[in-house]
């Protein structure tokens, strides 16, 4: 019988017919798809139809955008046409709106409420506080709070008015009533090196300020001797004796006892406000 012939064989050498894989070298495998179509879904209608309300939304975002800056700033729906004042005492509302200077005409939203609020406070020292408002759709609003003098300081015909801060901000021909006058005489002081004229306004600005009402009312002047010699002149020819402005509130409560107390004395102490006294009648 013959032998298988060499094609049935195989290669020579080899223990038997050549078998070989898709993969293998000599045979190649089916070819593979793009890397595009692994990677990307179906394409057809169906996205782009995804994509039109994306778009419808955007564009009406950005009208809408468009139309509200037009209605706030090119309109002459929302501008300033009226602007009020309030809170005024010695002020009066027109002095305030002409330190406001409010641009009237201006898109309401474009003003700028703190550059208002410094430019009054700058031209009126009188003012304590401003709070500006936007009374929509055409109005701005000024509340204002005025600094209340506590002291008064002599200076030649006229008073300089002194807060409870120590801020002085007005110069008035005429005392206003109910405000101590300061009378300051403390250059033979042993403490004046240490304490000086300043640090003794702010002494007796504490004083004055923490003085209740009743009390501030029926107060003529602070004498300021030195640090801790402080000296009420009340009305009726009585006196105080006050000492430092330290424990003034507690002071003053104390003189307002001894005022209920003894009505008639001539002479109250307060310098240890937990053991206060008179004297006189």
């Amino acid at each position: 019988m013959a032998g298988a012939t060499t094609a049935q064989r195989g290669t020579p050498g080899s223990g038997g017919p050549s078998r070989k894989g898709p993969g293998s070298p000599g045979r190649p495998g089916p070819p593979k798809p793009p890397a595009s179509s692994q990677r990307s879904g179906p394409r057809g209608p169906g996205g782009r139809l995804r994509r039109g309300p994306v778009l419808a939304c955007l564009v009406a975002g950005a009208l809408l955008a468009g139309g509200a800056a037009w209605v706030l700033y090119g309109s002459s729906w929302l501008r300033v046409e009226r602007v009020t004042a309030a809170g005024t005492d010695v002020l009066t509302p027109e002095q305030v709106l002409a330190a406001a200077a409010v641009p009237v005409g201006a898109p309401l939203v474009s003003v700028d409420t703190d550059e208002i609020e410094n430019r009054v406070r700058g031209r009126l020292p009188r003012i304590d506080s401003v709070d500006v408002v936007r009374a929509w759709p055409h109005g701005i609003g000024l509340k204002v709070t005025e600094r209340k003098p506590v002291l008064l300081i002599k200076k030649g015909a006229d008073f300089v008015e002194v807060d409870a801060s120590g801020v002085r901000f007005d110069t008035v021909p005429k005392a206003p009533g109910g405000v101590p006058v300061l009378e300051l005489n403390a250059a033979g002081s042993p403490s004046a090196r240490r304490f000086d004229e300043e640090r003794l306004l702010q002494e007796a600005v504490l004083v004055a300020g923490s003085l209740p009402g009743p009390v501030a009312a029926e107060t003529l002047q602070v004498k300021v001797g030195s640090y801790d010699s402080v000296v009420l002149e009340l009305t009726r020819g009585r006196t105080v004796a006050w000492g430092s402005g330290e424990q003034s509130d507690a002071k003053g409560r104390a003189l307002t006892a001894l005022l209920k107390a003894a009505p008639k004395a001539d002479h109250f102490d307060v310098t240890v406000p937990t053991a206060p006294a008179v004297s006189g009648s």
